[in-house]
C-alpha cells in the first residue's frame, strides 16, 4: 500500500470505515430551508446505513433570527454511525465563531469532506481548510448557482464566485443533482471536476390511499414560498381558467415563508380567487402526507430548480405532476406520470386543462416505479460513496498543494 494511501486511512475493501465529514449551515430539523434540508440529512442517514462514519458540522440556523431547538454542547449520536455537532449561531443565517474554531479538526480527522451550500458562512473556512490539510472536497452548490430573472445581488455573488476559485483545494469535484446545474458550474469554474448524482427520494411502504374524486381537480403546491419558485404564475394560471368558464379546480398552496406569503394573499385577492385557492401554510409530517393524499396532482411551477424534491415525494405518493421546464422533470412526460411545460400562465392554465382528462391513477403508478427504481435513497447513497472513494483516489495522485 503507498504513503498517499496509508496517509488518507483508506485501502481497497475498508469501504465500511470511510469517514465522511459533512459541513453544512444547517441541518434536522431545520426544515424552514425547503428541499436542501431533507436531502442533507436522507443522504447522511443513508451514508451511515451503508457503512460509512458520517459526522456533520453545522450551526443551530432554521432561518433568519431562528434556532432550532438542539444539543449545541456536544456530538448528537442519529444514527449508528451518524452524528451532528450542531454550533450556535451568532447572526445572519449561519455565522457561528464556535463553528469556525472546530471546523480544522473535524477536515483533518475526515478522509473526505463536503459542503453544502455557496453563500453561507461556511463555504470559505471549509474550502480554506481543505486545502491546508489537503483533504479532497465534494462540494453541492444546491441551486445557489443558477440564474433567473429575480436572482439578487449578482455583483457581489460574483465576487464571492472568485474568492472560491481562488481558495478552493485542487482535490475537489462539484456535485450537481441536473445537467443545468452542471453548467451553472462550469462557468464559473470550468477546471473543476463534475459529479452528476439526483437527490433521492423517501419512499413511503404504501402509496397513500386516493380520495375519490369529485368534480373538482385538486391540485397542489408544496414547498418553501419564494419568487423563485413562480406561485404567482400558477396563480395566474388559475385566474386565466377561471376566466375561460375552466371552474373544476382547486389549489392548495402549502409551504412557509411568512413576507411572500402576504404578498401571495394579496395576489390570490385581486385574481378573485379566495373561494378556489387556500394557503395551508407550511406542513410537516403526518400533514404533509394528508396533503399529499388530498391532491390529485402536484404542480411545481419554478424559475429554476437543480432537483425539486417536492415532484419527486409526488411520484412517489402515486401523484402526477405538471413541472416547469425550469426543473429537471422533463422525463415526467418519456414516462407518462406529468407533464413538462413553460412555467408562463397560459402554459401553465393549457397543462392543467390536459391533465385533468388524462387517467391520473394510471400515472401515478408510473410514477411511483420510476421513483422505486431510480431514485430510492440507498441507490443514491452506493453512487455518492463511489463519487467519494473516486475523489479520493484521484487525490492520492496529485501533488499536495
Amino acid at each position: 500500500m503507498n504513503a498517499a494511501r496509508q496517509e488518507n486511512g483508506v485501502a481497497e475493501g475498508e469501504r465500511a470505515r470511510l469517514r465522511v465529514l459533512h459541513v453544512a449551515p444547517s441541518f434536522w430539523p431545520a426544515l424552514s430551508y425547503g428541499g436542501p434540508t431533507e436531502s442533507t440529512y436522507q443522504l447522511c442517514r443513508h451514508l451511515a446505513q451503508a457503512g460509512c462514519e458520517v459526522t456533520v458540522l453545522t450551526t443551530d440556523s432554521d432561518g433568519l433570527g431562528r434556532r432550532s431547538v438542539v444539543d449545541t454542547t456536544a456530538e448528537v449520536a442519529f444514527e449508528e454511525r451518524m452524528r451532528v455537532r450542531y454550533c450556535r449561531k451568532l447572526m445572519r443565517h449561519s455565522v457561528s465563531p464556535v463553528l469556525l474554531s472546530n471546523i480544522s479538526k473535524y477536515v483533518a480527522d475526515a478522509h473526505v469532506v463536503h459542503l453544502t451550500g455557496v453563500y453561507n458562512f461556511t463555504t470559505f473556512p471549509t474550502l480554506a481548510a481543505c486545502r491546508r490539510f489537503g483533504k479532497p472536497l465534494v462540494w453541492s452548490p444546491r441551486g445557489s448557482l443558477q440564474l433567473w430573472p429575480g436572482r439578487r445581488r449578482t455583483t457581489a455573488k460574483h465576487l464571492w464566485d472568485r474568492m472560491c476559485g481562488k481558495i478552493a483545494p485542487k482535490q475537489i469535484v462539484g456535485h450537481v443533482t441536473s445537467r443545468a446545474e452542471a453548467d451553472s458550474i462550469k462557468s464559473r469554474w470550468p477546471w473543476m471536476p463534475i459529479s452528476l448524482i439526483s437527490n433521492g427520494v423517501a419512499i413511503p411502504e404504501k402509496p397513500p390511499a386516493r380520495r375519490p374524486r369529485g368534480e373538482s381537480l385538486r391540485l397542489l403546491y408544496i414547498g418553501r414560498l419564494d419568487p423563485k419558485k413562480g406561485i404567482e404564475n400558477l396563480l395566474e394560471a388559475c385566474a386565466l381558467l377561471a376566466r375561460d368558464g375552466f371552474v373544476e379546480w382547486l389549489l392548495t398552496v402549502a409551504g412557509g415563508g411568512s413576507r411572500y406569503a402576504v404578498a401571495l394573499r394579496d395576489r390570490i385577492a385581486e385574481c378573485g380567487l379566495t373561494q378556489k385557492v387556500t394557503m395551508a401554510g407550511p406542513v410537516h409530517g403526518e400533514q404533509k402526507e394528508v396533503a399529499f393524499a388530498e391532491a390529485d396532482v402536484v404542480v411545481m411551477p419554478s424559475y429554476v430548480e437543480n432537483f425539486g424534491i417536492a415532484a419527486a415525494e409526488a411520484l412517489a405518493r402515486e401523484r402526477p405532476v405538471i413541472a416547469s421546464r425550469g426543473t429537471p422533470w422533463r422525463e415526467v412526460e418519456e414516462i407518462g406520470c406529468g407533464l413538462w411545460v413553460e412555467n408562463d400562465p397560459r402554459s401553465l392554465a393549457d397543462a392543467i386543462r390536459r391533465i385533468a382528462a388524462m387517467p391520473l391513477d394510471e400515472m401515478g403508478r408510473r410514477g411511483r416505479r420510476w421513483m422505486m427504481d431510480k431514485f430510492a435513497w440507498p441507490l443514491i447513497a452506493d453512487q455518492m460513496r463511489e463519487c467519494y472513494q473516486a475523489t479520493i483516489r484521484k487525490s492520492q495522485t496529485q501533488p499536495s498543494p
